[in-house]
């Protein structure tokens, strides 16, 4: 089952990247008791996403974007994101 802020972050990279592959991993039990665990169960995640939208984008670029996209998210209502994100075909 999938929380509402992952729900939230799914809506949000879908609409703004129209991705061919999106992998939204939860990783806060791996963090539990740790620095940003709020005890919420969705304070750490790692992404990855596929889009055209990142071609011939610098990798820095590309986190800028997924972090724009999400809004408020990161830093925020989640401690940690990990992003990896590319171009289809790299």
């Amino acid at each position: 089952m999938t929380g509402p802020i992952a729900q939230e972050m799914r809506q949000l990279l879908t609409a703004a990247f129209e991705p061919t592959q999106l992998d939204i991993v939860n990783d806060s039990a791996r963090h539990s008791g740790h620095a940003g665990d709020d005890g919420s169960g969705e304070s750490h995640f790692t992404i990855v996403i596929e889009s055209p939208r990142f071609a011939g984008i610098s990798r820095l670029q590309r986190q800028r974007m997924v972090n724009a996209a999400l809004g408020d998210i990161p830093g925020n209502r989640v401690h940690a994101l990990a992003i990896k994100a590319n171009a289809p075909r790299e």
